[in-house]
């Protein structure tokens, strides 16, 4: 963990409520972690995965959902933003799975994007399933297609795929294969069910973000877990026990 005083260079809106955050001279974090971003007048940090990172530019997808984040779209180029960075821990690439899937809910598409490229950067077979309620929740459909093979599902059928995760799943996944996931918890929870050879990238209300407040934890197959630190990504054969 560091704590970085980071510049916006951009900040965008994609689609809906969903904005692209960008920032400048951030130390070098892996796919899966997250920052907490510290925003003038509220007492607690804002927890973001790290969507994307490149030669100290960190990419934060956000979703407009309250009073912090209303504020972070006034943000504009040039301002500070007091950021710790390098936050959980990331996603752990299987080197024997016969293709990487890729499954992202809503705003939970944002972390996969990096891993994508990371993949994509070992010339690892890759497999992008974008699921949301509509078409105008989804965002990086054509980004995600520079890494690999991409599948759209909506749960209204406006674009793709007419279902769910589980529906755009069907006969996409084999026992070969290892699976990245990140989404609402509903839909985690029914991957989970469904396909153990895998591994979720969990969200969870922070009050520090690096372990010592124990406001994240969960309960898992091992024992409490603290989503910021032994998380945010689990396996998927350690979560949801209830």
């Amino acid at each position: 963990m560091k704590k970085e005083l980071l510049t916006v260079i951009s900040n965008e809106k994609l689609n809906g409520d969903n904005y692209v955050l960008m920032l400048s001279d951030a130390s070098y974090m892996k796919p899966g972690q997250f920052v907490e971003i510290c925003l003038p007048g509220f007492t607690l940090r804002r927890p973001f995965s790290v969507s994307d990172y490149e030669n100290g530019i960190l990419q934060v997808v956000y979703k407009v959902v309250g009073r912090g984040t209303e504020y972070m779209v006034s943000l504009k180029k040039g301002d500070k933003v007091d950021t710790l960075t390098g936050l959980g821990n990331g996603f752990t690439i299987s080197p024997n799975a016969k293709t990487h899937v890729l499954v992202g809910g809503g705003i939970g598409i944002a972390p996969l994007y990096y891993l994508a490229k990371e993949l994509h950067k070992k010339d690892l077979k890759t497999k992008v399933i974008l699921c949301a309620r509509s078409k105008n929740d989804l965002f990086f459909i054509e980004e995600f297609k520079k890494w690999g093979e991409v599948i759209v599902a909506t749960d209204d059928g406006s674009v793709g795929v007419y279902g769910n995760a589980i529906t755009a799943l069907e006969n996409q996944i084999s026992s070969d294969d290892y699976y990245y996931a990140c989404g609402p918890e509903p839909m985690l929870r029914a991957i989970c069910k469904k396909y153990p050879n895998g591994e979720h990238s969990l969200e969870a209300i922070m009050g520090c973000g690096f372990g010592a407040c124990m406001g994240c934890t969960i309960k898992t197959k091992q024992g409490f877990k603290r989503v910021c630190k032994e998380g945010p990504v689990f396996k998927a054969t350690d979560i949801f026990i209830d």
